[in-house]
């Protein structure tokens, strides 16, 4: 039975887990308090992958003082040898009392085996406590294993009017120095980032964490260049930084692949029968790669695109205060949206200013 502190406990074990958000990747952020009465004797999480997970660390930290405790786990504990041996037989074996999580791990090889094994044990388990926010905390993680393909951000600068670039392509600065950090956090937080060799061949960015104070255990999220037509340069920027690039194309060119390889990339070629490259497609893959949240930084073709292919599912836009006026450059390229009934509908999911400028962040909705 649920009690009224546990509100109060699961909380504070979500953020716990919330530190590990930039470092966990592949696995989700997990934060584990133990509790004896009103007092904690006991925390963790879990920062990265093939490190200890936050029901060990917690029990590490507490010893002796687990027996007869209560264990706030933020997700279903695991009950498989993966990259660790499995947390549910360890907090048995310390003798907790009682569990608390707020759902059931989506990870097919745990799916409610945990519970079972910690109830069979003679556990007391609840769940459901804070189970919404723990999704979210997750939300990637969760749709990966639910539907196959990660979460998906459009990220976009625009001006005030709506305008990502000057006809010319000129976008250095629109938003200040306040927003561009905190892309930088969007990033840290993504498995992916995804970009088009539009962007490649006109801008040669880095697509990497520049910033000291995210601590990302030693990774880079991994680049995406969809290049169907395999134009990406060998001395492209990105290939000779830290972390890995993965292009995708559609072209069947051994020896242009080749060249890319040895320049430190990854090639993979994804049969289309249009000849360009199935988004669809793109993202299933990167789901079989275990990206469990994708941040797509691109054009406003390439970003449209997401978004009509039903794949983006959030927006978030810095948004500026100038004009860049009617010839500059859209937000993005929806075509064929002709009516009202045609519209794309998106709801408000947060706003909030960031330095000079405002972060929009928009949830695709229902039509």
């Amino acid at each position: 039975m649920t009690t009224f502190g546990d509100a109060g406990f699961m909380a504070k074990a979500l953020r716990l887990a919330a530190r590990g958000r930039f470092g966990t990747h592949p696995n989700p952020r997990v934060g584990c308090l133990l509790v004896k009465g009103d007092t904690v004797v006991g925390e963790g999480w879990h920062r990265r992958a093939g490190g200890p997970h936050a029901e060990i660390d917690a029990l590490a930290a507490s010893g002796a003082q687990a027996r007869g405790a209560t264990a706030y786990v933020t997700l279903e504990p695991c009950s498989h040898h993966g990259r660790t041996p499995p947390c549910a037989p360890a907090l048995a074996e310390a003798g907790i009392a009682r569990v608390v999580i707020p759902t059931l791990d989506p990870n097919p090889r745990v799916a409610g085996q945990g519970v079972a094994m910690l109830r069979a044990a003679g556990l007391d388990v609840d769940v459901g406590m804070l189970a919404s926010e723990a999704r979210a905390l997750n939300a990637g993680f969760f749709s990966r294993m639910e539907t196959g393909r990660p979460r998906v951000t459009v990220k976009l600068a625009a001006s005030l009017d709506g305008r990502t670039a000057m006809a010319s392509g000129e976008s250095r600065w629109i938003t200040g120095a306040e927003a561009r950090a905190d892309v930088h956090r969007l990033r840290a937080e993504s498995s992916a980032i995804v970009t088009g060799i539009g962007t490649v061949l006109a801008d040669n960015p880095s697509l990497t964490v520049r910033r000291p104070e995210l601590d990302l255990q030693g990774r880079q999220p991994l680049r995406v260049v969809l290049d169907s037509r395999l134009r990406m340069p060998a001395d492209a920027r990105m290939l000779s930084l830290p972390g890995e690039t993965l292009v995708f194309t559609a072209l069947q060119d051994p020896a242009g692949a080749e060249a890319l390889v040895a320049a430190g990339a990854r090639v993979e070629t994804l049969e289309t029968e249009s000849g360009g490259l199935d988004l669809a497609a793109v993202s299933r893959r990167l789901g079989e790669l275990e990206c469990n949240d994708l941040l797509v930084e691109t054009g406003p073709r390439l970003a449209g695109a997401w978004v009509l292919a039903g794949l983006a599912d959030r927006i978030v836009v810095y948004l500026a205060p100038h004009l860049l006026g009617d010839a500059a450059r859209p937000l993005m390229v929806l075509p064929g949206l002709e009516s009202m009934s045609d519209r794309v509908q998106l709801e408000f999911a947060g706003v909030r200013q960031v330095g000079r400028d405002l972060r929009i962040e928009l949830a695709l909705g229902e039509g």
